[in-house]
């Protein structure tokens, strides 16, 4: 492949992965109108319940994955460690075995 296919694809690449990057939250430190703002320990909760929330949310409109008004980062890092909880990410099940 010459050097201007690849620098085409590079670019076609860089604009795919750039779609689909997260965008800012203005809900977040904001608490909802009679509520709370959800910190670590809801977004861990959030995120081992995570795979019976989805299945829900495909068949109602009124239940959603992720709480809008959290803390930020913190939320964030318990709901990735809660559903690396329930889905395995030890990554043991990669080891491999010596016999």
């Amino acid at each position: 492949m010459n050097r201007r296919g690849f620098v085409g694809i590079v670019i076609l690449l860089v604009l795919l992965l750039s779609a689909c990057a997260a965008g800012a939250n203005p809900q977040v430190d904001i608490a909802p109108a009679g509520g709370e703002v959800a910190g670590f320990w809801t977004g861990l909760w959030h995120g081992i319940i995570l795979p019976f929330t989805f299945l829900v949310s495909l068949f109602s409109d009124n239940v959603n994955v992720y709480e809008v008004f959290n803390s930020g980062g913190w939320y964030d890092f318990g709901f990735v460690m809660g559903a690396g909880v329930f889905l395995g990410g030890s990554g043991s099940g990669a080891k491999r075995r010596r016999r």
